[in-house]
């Protein structure tokens, strides 16, 4: 397919081949215009007429390619568009993360500090329960020890008193001092 400019162009050299020819035949003699002036007019006469169709063909090409340039431009803004959309996107979602990771620390740091608490009142309370059984092992043992002597003691008076009655006193005498010692040991024990 031929353009506009390129069907001048061939065109253009038939339809000033005679103008050109008579001024190259006539030379000088033409009203003394010398031929280099007529090929120039006749030059300037083909760029004219060229001119015009092919300023139509040069601005449709412009033209053309001004909108495929504008319609990258408005692809390219669309684009950087997205591309902030998305950076806003991801710092939220960065901000966000940030976020949770700070609540999730801290999150952490009171249940540790919950649990040593924690760990705390349970040792302590160990420690009190084991204080408590080891206070009350030492008073089963001091009572233990009390009620030994006191029946050491008590088997002691009584060998003495037998011992002393039995060397001052009669069988008669001896037998009812014991039975009244005896009746009377329950109420001095407790």
């Amino acid at each position: 397919m031929m353009g506009p400019l390129s069907r001048l162009l061939l065109t253009a050299p038939v339809v000033l081949s005679p103008a050109i020819a008579w001024a190259a035949d006539e030379g000088e003699a033409a009203e003394g215009i010398p031929a280099e002036i007529w090929l120039i007019l006749a030059l300037v006469v083909l760029i004219v007429i060229a001119f015009r169709p092919a300023k139509k063909a040069i601005l449709e090409g412009l033209d053309g390619r001004a909108e495929k340039i504008r319609k990258e431009l408005d692809e390219a803004q669309h684009l950087r568009e997205e591309a902030k959309t998305a950076l806003a996107n991801i710092q939220r979602k960065h901000r966000d993360a940030m976020q949770e990771a700070e609540q999730i620390t801290a999150h952490a740091k009171e249940e540790a500090e919950r649990l040593v608490k924690h760990a705390e009142e349970d040792l302590a309370a160990a420690l009190k329960r084991r204080e408590a059984a080891a206070f009350e092992r030492l008073s089963q043992a001091e009572a233990k020890a009390v009620a030994e002597v006191r029946a050491t003691a008590v088997e002691a008076a009584v060998r003495a008193t037998a011992n002393l009655m039995g060397s001052q006193l009669d069988a008669g005498k001896q037998a009812r001092l014991i039975n009244d010692a005896i009746a009377e040991l329950p109420q001095r024990l407790n």
